[in-house]
């Protein structure tokens, strides 16, 4: 039996990403790892322009302006966003103008409407200003943003609408992403039925196959397939068989412990998976397993505790399946903890929780069920609390390790 730590740096060692990447249209990067990095073709904003409608002047026309006693200017022309202006702004004029209109030769602020007698009149008419901004007010400079060149995305960002924003702003159509690994899942168990089915008095709903299946979504990777078997090592043989051609990572639940009906383990064996560590010193999940295919591809059979499947998915599968795709590995953080922390003298323990800001300080608690088997601990939880084996409970108020779950916020 190894430690969190090792079976971290084992994973890490084992795992050899493989560049492959495919190009994709913007309405379809969303979710995706971007393979490349983006740059600026041009500044941003591209040109000096008015930051909100009002009047472009030239400040020295209207200092010393108030409502009691309000400076007047001639209206030269009007700059509509789009428009080019051809017109210099001179002494004793000004220009209206349109938030996103570039800026008139000659002018050096813009008054908002609202700080003057208003949109209304012809060309040529007049306007009164009752209030001087400071010189340079409301106007965005050329490259006050983003200057040419500069790297506005970097290779290994999850793809958000926020970068997709930025993407389409600079006038991008496509981008080069990391393809998804595809994911094979298995779930076995003769006690298993699936939902929606009837349930005979001893059978148990699968939670693992539908919990698995949305941790494989979440984590940005893609299912290849889903299968639901009994305790037949034939039929488990074939699947494992068949999933490990057709997939990038292999995760099993259920079958990897050391009862009479435990198969996968053997299983893989024979089908040549060179077996990197079977056990791990931590509660729950201490029957997982790890090894790679002869193919090169990760395998991760986890125990059919379905809390100690989704903890094990969540410890280890999730950072394998970021390694595969380049993406950055969720951060883990300390917290203080509200209440004592029910360590374990001899394995690491994780127990789900809630993280939130108290004060600017991170704070956690603990869900109020916490054995291994309650599925309710994680309904509801936002992060995932740790603590090395320690000889009795940590008190309430100890610095506790965190990881937020990849669905979840912070309150």
């Amino acid at each position: 039996m190894i430690t969190v730590q090792e079976a971290h740096r084992i994973i890490q060692e084992s795992i050899r990403p493989e560049a492959r990447t495919c190009r994709l249209p913007l309405d379809q990067l969303t979710g995706w790892i971007i393979a490349e990095d983006l740059h600026a073709g041009f500044p941003m904003p591209r040109f000096t322009n008015a930051a909100m409608d009002g009047f472009a002047v030239i400040i020295d026309d209207i200092s010393g302006t108030s409502e009691s006693a309000p400076r007047c200017l001639t209206v030269s022309q009007e700059i509509a966003a789009g428009a080019q202006s051809t017109l210099q702004v001179v002494q004793g004029n000004c220009a209206r103008i349109m938030t996103g209109a570039p800026m008139p030769e000659g002018a050096d602020t813009v008054v908002p409407f609202e700080e003057t007698s208003g949109l209304d009149g012809e060309i040529g008419g007049i306007v009164e200003f009752y209030k001087a901004p400071s010189q340079g007010a409301n106007i965005r400079h050329i490259g006050e943003e983003v200057s040419a060149g500069e790297l506005l995305i970097a290779k290994g960002t999850r793809i958000t609408p926020a970068e997709i924003a930025l993407i389409a702003a600079f006038g991008i159509d496509s981008a080069i992403v990391f393809r998804r690994p595809k994911v094979a899942l298995i779930t076995v168990g003769d006690e298993l039925c699936r939902p929606g089915e009837t349930a005979g008095e001893l059978a148990i709903y699968n939670s693992n196959r539908a919990m698995l299946e949305a941790c494989v979504q979440a984590s940005g990777a893609e299912l290849s397939s889903s299968r639901q078997l009994p305790d037949d090592p034939q039929l488990i043989r074939e699947a494992i068989e068949t999933a490990l051609d057709q997939c990038d990572l292999l995760v099993t639940a259920g079958g990897i412990s050391s009862g009479k009906y435990d198969y996968i383990r053997e299983i893989l064996i024979e089908l040549g998976v060179t077996e990197k560590f079977w056990k791990v010193a931590q509660k729950p999940g201490k029957p997982l397993y790890f090894g790679t295919a002869p193919s090169g591809s990760p395998v991760f059979s986890l125990p059919g505790n379905p809390v100690s499947a989704l903890v094990c998915f969540l410890e280890y599968c999730t950072p394998a399946l970021c390694r595969l795709q380049e993406a950055e590995i969720p951060s883990k953080f300390e917290a203080c903890i509200d209440e004592p922390y029910p360590a374990d003298r001899k394995r690491h323990r994780f127990l789900f929780g809630n993280l939130r800001v108290d004060s600017a300080t991170l704070h956690c608690s603990l869900s109020p069920k916490t054995e291994s088997h309650m599925l309710t601990a994680a309904s509801g939880a936002n992060c995932l609390i740790e603590s090395p084996a320690a000889s009795g409970t940590l008190p309430a108020g100890s610095l506790v390790t965190c990881r937020l779950l990849p669905w979840a916020t912070i309150s």
